[in-house]
């Protein structure tokens, strides 16, 4: 897993959480309207979203898409719990991404504008020299086989 610590927007990470949990059966209104989220019950996988206002507008699967104004925080974690971060407003709609992901996740990140390409370089020059000077580990190993 890799320690994630960013600023992002809240449409990116908005962008990440559909990307990795519901991008194949959104409605379309849905997925061009940047005030509904996605939120999961509680347990494996959970997916909150705190908001000034929000309000339940219909339930698909397992998710209830909410309409919320005001975002201040997200909590979201992934059904198999290898992946937990938490964006937390900082200013209207920017804020602090912060957690664990799993090599599949920072995939996501990439893809959603959470993280950036040179990032995750960055993040992999950064293992393989630490590997170089005292061996690599399972984690830094499964990164560089997702993301290469």
């Amino acid at each position: 897993m890799v320690k994630i610590e960013t600023t992002a927007s809240l449409e990116s990470f908005r962008k990440f959480i559909i990307v990795s949990t519901c991008r194949s059966f959104i409605p379309e209104s849905y997925l061009r309207d940047y005030e509904v989220f996605p939120e999961r019950e509680e347990g494996p996988g959970a997916i909150y979203i705190e908001a000034a206002d929000k309000v339940t507008l219909k339930k698909i699967r397992e998710m209830t898409f909410v309409n919320a104004k005001e975002v201040l925080g997200i909590i979201y974690s992934s059904k198999s719990g290898n992946t937990q971060l938490k964006w937390r407003q900082t200013r209207r709609r920017i804020g602090k991404v912060q957690g664990f992901a799993s090599p599949n996740a920072l995939v996501n990140l990439v893809e959603s504008g959470v993280l950036t390409q040179e990032w995750v370089d960055d993040y992999l020059k950064s293992v393989q020299s630490e590997g170089q000077q005292g061996g690599e580990d399972s984690t830094s190993s499964a990164v560089t086989e997702k993301t290469a």
